[in-house]
């Protein structure tokens, strides 16, 4: 399979990517297995299809994608994450997933918009999860002024900007922003979405490794209003 050479507005010029893409498009696409890819597929709920590449078979094929490359501008990682995200099958959004986890630190705040794209288009938790806690969360943390957009998010009516914005803080550990935290949970405590109740008690179980009576506190507090859901999540660890 060949990469799309059309680049819609918005996707930056990038000789890296337009490298990057050649050798990725022909390793995974030689490693497909159609046999696979109708189980996988389903397992995701047939949000998108799969080449049918194993996890392990997909690390070792992009280790070879990017041996030898240049480590990427913030332009590079916007064009490669954006034209994956123009390919139908899954295995090329991990990769991009995996990519801008690696080099996040190359990504100044003005990368979130595009971040924004992939967590709005063809959205599942696969993606989603990584990119909150792996690519949104560092760069909230590298440029605080970011979390007026992480509490616009929390109100926003796609399930997937309110997952995010609950998860971004999820490997922050001593330094979450504890009272955001909480005041996010509180927020979003009765949304009727599994995705949302979900992620709140995940939020909570993760600070809990750093702060349990706080946590422990606070669904107390509010058990009230939070779904049950939630609450097993949150307490599951304490």
């Amino acid at each position: 399979m060949r990469p799309n050479t059309r680049r819609p507005p918005g996707i930056p010029h990038s000789p890296l990517a337009d490298l990057l893409l050649e050798r990725l498009t022909a390793a995974y696409g030689a490693a497909a297995d159609p046999g696979r890819a109708a189980p996988m597929a389903a397992y995701m709920k047939d949000v998108s299809p799969f080449l049918g590449i194993r996890t392990p078979e997909r690390r070792a094929l992009s280790r070879s994608v990017t041996k030898d490359t240049p480590p990427p501008t913030e332009a590079d990682c916007a064009a490669l994450a954006l034209r994956c995200w123009e390919l139908a099958q899954r295995e090329y959004r991990y990769f991009a997933v995996d990519y801008l986890r690696r080099h996040v630190s190359r990504c100044s705040s003005g990368f979130l918009p595009v971040v924004r794209h992939l967590l709005v288009t063809g959205s599942w938790w696969d993606t989603v999860d990584l990119l909150a806690a792996h690519t949104v969360g560092p760069l909230v943390a590298a440029d605080p002024a970011l979390t007026a957009v992480m509490d616009a998010w929390i109100e926003d009516d796609d399930i997937w900007l309110v997952r995010t914005a609950l998860l971004h803080q999820l490997a922050y550990k001593s330094a979450t922003d504890a009272e955001r935290l909480f005041a996010y949970c509180h927020r979003r405590a009765g949304h009727p979405e599994f995705f949302v109740r979900k992620a709140i008690g995940w939020a909570l179980r993760e600070y809990a490794k750093t702060d349990p009576e706080a946590v422990r506190t606070f669904v107390t507090d509010q058990r009230a209003l939070l779904a049950p859901l939630s609450v097993r999540e949150a307490l599951k660890n304490l």
